[in-house]
């Protein structure tokens, strides 16, 4: 029988390119042949704006799912943060894997920590989620829009743009930068963005072969945990124009790797009236958390919507 050919459709930042080739090794490994096809889309062509203001995350995929559908590629492998909540009608995510460090991480020349942070310092970010969570703790910072890939962000910063600038640790930790990370934010501090630091691999719904080769790379408790944390966001009308965090974690594994017992928090900005959410943050911050014994998708999925009615029963919503 001949090997398994596949080719994974990849943005061409070095980190896409990095994740992909993660993959592709993983699958070559396994006997399959695998090429990638390289792309650019338009979440990394436009960087003078927001991407609450230009069509949110989903911008990073959608080429990528066209190359899916029309059959350049059998997957497509993304940062899960980055994927909708929704997919396309046919398409499908076929694996999570292992998660990476989910937390959020201050890189920094200058300063040690965010208290060490003179009033007033600039620090950049592309997330109104951290915009929010950022504000609450330093209503004195300016907090400036910072667009681009991960290199690009680090440029910016050294080229004194901002004092400091907040990017996942999980980026940094996979194209060995960790000695740029100043200081990680602990999830009681930042709660990350659901699904952060986890790959997804998207397919198209019928790829039963595919999704067959891909198995073995699925991390069985980050699916449970991004899953949970997806239902949270979906339930919220989560995009990049709502300040969303949700974060899960296990209370207990048994000896063979199942889930016990799963602890969900999640946090939400209301920017009822506010009409610059940068320069003030949000007019709240409501919280929520609930648990439960959760071993299959559907009952991770019930925990994310429990505690999504716990933030909307505070006033949380939708889009305003």
């Amino acid at each position: 029988m001949p090997p398994m050919t596949f080719t994974i459709a990849t943005r061409e930042s070095r980190l896409a390119l990095w994740q992909a080739q993660h993959v592709q090794a993983l699958l070559t490994q396994a006997g399959a042949q695998v090429q990638l096809l390289g792309m650019t889309t338009r979440g990394d062509q436009i960087l003078d704006q927001s991407l609450s203001k230009v069509g949110g995350k989903g911008l990073f995929v959608k080429e990528l799912e066209m190359a899916l559908a029309d059959g350049r590629a059998d997957l497509a492998v993304h940062s899960l943060k980055d994927v909708p909540m929704d997919l396309p009608a046919g398409m499908a995510l076929a694996c999570v894997m292992a998660r990476e460090d989910p937390r959020d991480a201050l890189v920094s020349p200058r300063y040690a920590s965010l208290d060490a942070l003179p009033p007033g310092a600039v620090v950049g970010t592309s997330s109104l989620r951290r915009v929010v969570l950022l504000k609450s703790l330093r209503p004195d910072l300016r907090v400036e829009p910072l667009r681009g890939n991960l290199d690009t962000r680090l440029r910016k910063l050294d080229e004194g743009r901002y004092d400091a600038i907040v990017l996942a640790r999980a980026g940094l930790l996979r194209l060995g930068l960790a000695e740029r990370i100043a200081y990680t934010f602990e999830p009681h501090h930042m709660l990350p963005a659901a699904g952060q630091g986890a790959l997804a691999i998207e397919t198209v719904a019928h790829r039963a072969d595919v999704a067959q080769a891909l198995e073995p790379l699925a991390h069985a408790p980050t699916w449970l945990a991004v899953e949970a944390e997806r239902a949270v966001s979906r339930a919220l009308g989560g995009s990049c124009s709502v300040p969303l965090a949700a974060h899960a974690t296990f209370e207990a594994v048994d000896a063979i790797g199942a889930v016990q017992r799963m602890v969900l928090q999640a946090a939400w900005g209301d920017l009822t009236g506010v009409t610059d959410a940068w320069a003030n943050g949000a007019r709240r911050l409501l919280t929520a958390q609930g648990h439960s014994d959760v071993q299959t998708l559907a009952e991770a999925r019930t925990l994310g919507e429990q505690v999504a009615q716990l933030l909307k029963a505070q006033g949380a919503g939708a889009i305003h």
